[in-house]
């Protein structure tokens, strides 16, 4: 049986698709730092790990892809608004 994956799909490999696809992140209560391991993600509340080995494949290749294209700094200057929105800091428009 295969199961429908929780991590969302990366529209475009652009700046914008980046904030976007962080906020689905987001949203789906799945955001982490890009700059961390996936499979080294563990959910505090349970002990347990935020992702399957296959999400975590998953994930991967995004950040990869995003890496490719954005080059890693503007991977983190995109998640940035989206981690201080989530962290009750929006940003100044």
């Amino acid at each position: 049986m295969h199961t429908q994956s929780r991590i969302p799909k990366l529209q475009d490999a652009t700046f914008d698709g980046a904030l976007l696809w962080f906020s689905e992140m987001q949203c789906g209560k799945l955001l982490f730092h890009p700059e961390d391991d996936p499979d080294d993600i563990i959910r505090i509340s349970s002990g347990e790990r935020m992702f399957s080995t296959d999400e975590a494949s998953e994930l991967r290749f995004v950040l990869n892809e995003l890496d490719e294209k954005l080059g890693h700094e503007k991977v983190i200057e995109a998640a940035y608004p989206i981690f201080m929105k989530a962290f009750g800091n929006p940003l100044d428009a």
